[in-house]
């Protein structure tokens, strides 16, 4: 049997596109503003798609329960079904496509987002105060240290928002820790 069929939006160069913001407050020293704001387009843009593939996914899966693996040979193999079959469950569509949004907009863009413009604004702030370094080069020391934080704020960001969506939205529709893999 083949293996699983990889996520477009989280397995391949695709899911880098969610970075989009966080790169986007790393260069806010030295872009104008709506480069800035165009990153945040990228990355919503994004968190969309993923949250729209997410339910035509949550629409296409079989209602057939599960069998156990590897299914018995002359069992019949499962494959998906249109979306017109699931037409009675749009709650599973509806679930899929919300906690998918909220996960990757709170994981992908917003928390990110904030936290690197944050970063970037208080040591573009300090190194004007510590240092007699010219404006040009605090400014490229300040987006440097922005893109280096990307990469360390990833996973306390996802594992926090984790923690968030089960402690709270996903105790209504009582599926924990999913989306569980990193934007």
């Amino acid at each position: 049997m083949g293996a699983a069929e990889p996520d477009l939006y989280r397995d391949t160069w695709v899911r880098y596109l969610g970075y989009a913001n966080e790169v986007g407050e790393s260069f806010r020293a030295l872009v104008p503003v709506p480069v800035v704001w165009a990153s945040y387009g990228v990355a919503t843009a994004y968190v969309t798609a993923d949250a729209i593939d997410k339910g035509r996914k949550a629409a296409t899966v079989s209602a057939t329960p599960c069998l156990p693996h590897p299914p018995h040979p002359t069992a019949p193999p499962l494959t998906p079904v249109s979306p017109q079959a699931h037409a009675q469950d749009p709650t599973r569509v509806g679930v899929a496509v919300v906690d998918t949004f909220v996960w990757q907009g709170l994981a992908s863009v917003a928390i990110p987002g904030f936290t690197i413009n944050r970063l970037c604004t208080a040591s573009l702030a300090l190194l004007g105060t510590l240092t007699r370094w010219p404006l040009p080069l605090r400014r490229w020391a300040t987006t440097a240290l922005g893109l280096a934080a990307i990469p360390l704020i990833i996973t306390p960001i996802d594992r926090t928002v984790d923690f968030l969506m089960d402690s709270s939205l996903r105790k209504l529709y009582g599926t924990p820790g999913e989306p569980s893999k990193p934007h």
